[in-house]
């Protein structure tokens, strides 16, 4: 029977891949990421494991993907993969978490192929080891988005916001109305990684791979 691993890479430094990861990339046969004009940055970390494999980019048409546009990319995996042989998807900090791959492994559910997935590491945990700002503490609840919802903001304590290049002088602001520090980390754990506090400066930075944390103020 074929095999697909979903391997989640991490937040973008090579030694940050887990060991599991390596091992299962180094083992599979066709290596398979979503095409960003010829690159990929889950291919960028892992590169030293992939070697001379066969590497299919699929593309996936940005902010409009359908489900036929998923449905495409899991033929394409499928044809790729040779009868009792496996492949890797790869995708930046978790497969299971906004991935790309999630909507691919449910258009693969019908096919006669094993899916197994390595966690990564997210982003956002990433982000807050860098920063030295904890997630959650005991008591604490901790929402996760890539757009924030205004309506929830009396309902957590903590936030991470992981698509900031949309709206973001609105988050900030309502952020601050509703007593939340906050903090701006650009391409945690790799070599151009920035902590930003100051609102001005992060207004000015419009780096895709970027994130904010929030924790709501101490009485």
């Amino acid at each position: 029977m074929k095999k697909l691993y979903g391997i989640g890479t991490g937040p973008g430094a090579a030694d940050l891949l887990t060991v599991r990861a390596t091992n299962v990339i180094k083992e599979a046969d066709v290596i398979f990421a979503p095409n960003n004009k010829g690159t990929n940055m889950a291919l960028d970390t892992a590169k030293e494991y992939i070697e001379n494999k066969k590497v299919v980019l699929i593309d996936f048409p940005m902010g409009n993907v359908t489900k036929e546009d998923y449905k495409k990319a899991a033929e394409i995996i499928f044809n790729e993969i040779p009868v009792d042989k496996s492949g890797a998807f790869l995708t930046i900090g978790d497969s299971m978490i906004y991935s790309t791959f999630i909507y691919v492994m449910k258009e693969l559910e019908d096919k006669d192929i094993e899916i197994e997935v390595v966690p990564g590491i997210p982003s956002f945990v990433a982000a807050s080891c860098a920063s030295k700002i904890p997630l959650t503490v005991k008591g604490d609840s901790f929402l996760l988005c890539d757009e924030y919802d205004e309506t929830l903001m009396d309902k957590f304590d903590s936030i991470a916001v992981l698509k900031t290049f949309k709206n973001k002088e609105e988050l900030l602001n309502k952020l601050e109305e509703n007593d939340f520090n906050y903090t701006y980390v650009k391409r945690a754990s790799l070599d151009k990684q920035e902590i930003i506090s100051d609102k001005e400066e992060i207004l000015k930075d419009t780096d895709y791979i970027s994130l904010i944390l929030g924790r709501k103020q101490e009485v």
